[in-house]
């Protein structure tokens, strides 16, 4: 999202390719192959430079799986923003992301948010189309629950393979939900219950979008609750010779759902210090993790 520019229409020029350039070469370097896009990001320019990244480096496509989103429309002129998960409009803004992109191909196409005006059967037709075209080799979705995604899959003959949802150690709604069943909490928590046990069940793999929380615990903390956190998360990446941006990474994989975070910095230090959660395996005891849970929950479990 952070790559092109500022969210107007402003062209990108060579500033903007070699801050993308910086942060896909970082991101390489960190063992990082999975580049998630969306043709809204920046009115399309995020595609757009990074489309311009692999005309410039032969060989590059093969080696990385590019993801990308659609079914929002931005604000235009007295028209307000809104979801549209029309057959038509899915199919024609796909088009628009490949010719960004100037690739043959999206590896995972994400629907990105649920559109309550969607037929299901319709939407299912334009992802079968692009399916039996080979020009998206999967499918997914992006802030659905179980029950959205099990009336879309009832339409489809392949599998969804990914939900994509906010996650981090400071947007725990997903993590809440399941222990404050049967308390006068639960009410405040607005997650789907059932969510992560429908796509555990059915292989669908859960990708954590602002996965580092803003860098609410990495410099940009406000809360006692965020500074004890903070101070845990830095001792904790001392203790392990690793950075805090791994270990909030760390925190999410450890999950036995194989929570996929999902990096949504461009600047190439801070891509870097996310490393050590491609490289290695979460190393969180069970102690450690709920030590941060509830440290960063400000109170003790019920």
């Amino acid at each position: 999202m952070g790559l092109g520019g500022g969210w107007d229409t402003t062209p990108y020029g060579a500033t903007e390719i070699k801050e993308a350039e910086a942060a896909v070469e970082a991101a390489l370097d960190s063992g990082i192959t999975v580049f998630d896009h969306a043709d809204i990001y920046r009115h399309g320019k995020s595609e757009a430079v990074f489309g311009e990244i692999l005309d410039r480096a032969p060989g590059l496509r093969e080696r990385i799986v590019l993801q990308t989103k659609c079914g929002i429309r931005l604000a235009d002129g007295d028209l307000p923003g809104m979801y549209d998960l029309r057959s038509e409009t899915i199919v024609r803004q796909v088009e628009g992301s490949l010719g960004r992109l100037r690739t043959d191909f999206i590896d995972v196409l994400l629907l990105h948010r649920p559109d309550p005006l969607a037929d299901p059967e319709d939407t299912a037709r334009a992802l079968t189309a692009l399916h039996r075209q080979k020009l998206v080799r999967a499918f997914g979705v992006s802030n659905m629950s179980a029950a959205q995604i099990a009336l879309l899959q009832a339409h489809l003959d392949f599998p969804l393979v990914a939900d994509q949802l906010e996650m981090s150690l400071h947007h725990r709604d997903w993590l809440e939900a399941g222990v404050l069943v049967n308390t006068p909490e639960a009410a405040n928590v607005g997650f789907p219950l059932g969510t992560l046990e429908h796509c555990r069940a059915n292989g669908i793999r859960i990708q954590a979008w602002s996965a580092l929380a803003r860098g609410r615990f990495t410099g940009l903390e406000e809360t006692p609750a965020e500074r004890a956190t903070a101070r845990l998360v830095s001792s904790l990446a001392e203790a392990k010779g690793t950075t805090p941006e791994t270990i909030l990474l760390w925190w999410l994989q450890r999950h036995p759902a194989r929570i996929a975070p999902v990096i949504g910095s461009a600047r190439p230090e801070r891509i870097r210090a996310c490393g050590d959660a491609a490289r290695r395996e979460p190393e969180l005891t069970h102690e450690e993790w709920y030590g941060l849970w509830i440290t960063a929950r400000g109170a003790a479990l019920p």
